[in-house]
């Protein structure tokens, strides 16, 4: 086990840096961002997931997928501790986080440090009851960030990486709530982008959205994974086909098979997950 307190030290030194944002640009395209070793959880005395191993590599999407209720979302959520916020729950196992060394889950470590190193956005878009710029300004704040003229740049920045400055740039104190739906799911893509973090986290991110909604997401997230790993929960197969580089099928809480996308829909090694891919159960 690692000294948490080292960690959390680690954690609060590199949020937002960019040198640590990802792997150095020299590695290999199959370098490592996170490791998943066996993972288990617990909500009360029910068991979710059951020994998870999986790697997660760096600036590419991973996909997970499986029947409701299977774990995918159990174990995005565990990446950024979420399930803190409830009582009751247990964590067994690791997420290491690459190159920093940093067990996501290990006790002791602040949650609030790991959810500004790993944001997330969920199934709807979930905007604060403020304004544009201070939904994408909220995570600086809370960084402790309060210099104005770097604020705003972050701010624009973000907005510019979720594809929504020009939609936006002119009305910037206005409610987020006037915003179409796709465009709150991008503010949100803003908002969890913009402390700059290692991970980037998709809970079902298009399922409320129409489909130009939904292509404009997904073209978005093709132009991020070239700055940050991404991680998307999704219960449309083409969609993982479309957009990700890795898919790990989960069922009944447990990792039945992880590979390249690719080969994962054409070719599976292991005949449940051929059932799943092809229809026959889910």
């Amino acid at each position: 086990m690692s000294d948490p307190t080292r960690a959390s030290t680690l954690l609060r030194d590199n949020i937002g840096d960019p040198t640590m944002t990802q792997a150095s640009n020299s590695e290999t395209a199959a370098a490592i961002r996170a490791e998943v070793r066996d993972l288990k959880f617990w909500y009360g005395k029910f068991q979710a997931l059951n020994g998870v191993t999986m790697p997660i590599y760096d600036r590419k999407v991973t996909a997970i997928i499986g029947p409701s209720g299977c774990g995918k979302s159990t174990l995005l959520r565990c990446f950024n501790r979420i399930h803190d916020l409830y009582p009751g729950i247990r964590y067994e196992g690791e997420i290491n986080l690459a190159p920093e060394n940093v067990n996501l889950v290990e006790r002791g470590i602040d949650p609030i440090l790991v959810r500004l190193l790993v944001g997330m956005v969920f199934q709807k878009p979930n905007p604060f009851p403020k304004s544009i710029f201070e939904n994408v300004a909220a995570g600086l704040y809370v960084r402790g960030i309060r210099n104005k003229s770097e604020v705003e740049g972050r701010v624009e920045e973000a907005l510019r990486q979720a594809a929504i400055w020009n939609e936006v740039k002119d009305r910037l104190s206005k409610p987020a709530y006037e915003l179409s739906g796709g465009q709150q799911q991008r503010l949100c893509i803003a908002r969890a982008l913009a402390p700059k973090p290692k991970l980037l986290l998709l809970d079902e991110p298009t399922s409320a959205l129409d489909p130009i909604a939904t292509a404009k997401i997904e073209e978005l997230m093709d132009s991020l994974v070239k700055d940050v790993t991404i991680l998307i929960v999704t219960h449309n197969l083409a969609q993982a086909a479309r957009i990700s580089k890795h898919t790990a099928f989960m069922h009944m809480g447990n990792l039945i098979e992880f590979g390249e996308t690719e080969q994962m829909f054409t070719n599976p090694t292991v005949t449940q997950t051929q059932d799943y891919v092809t229809g026959r159960f889910g």
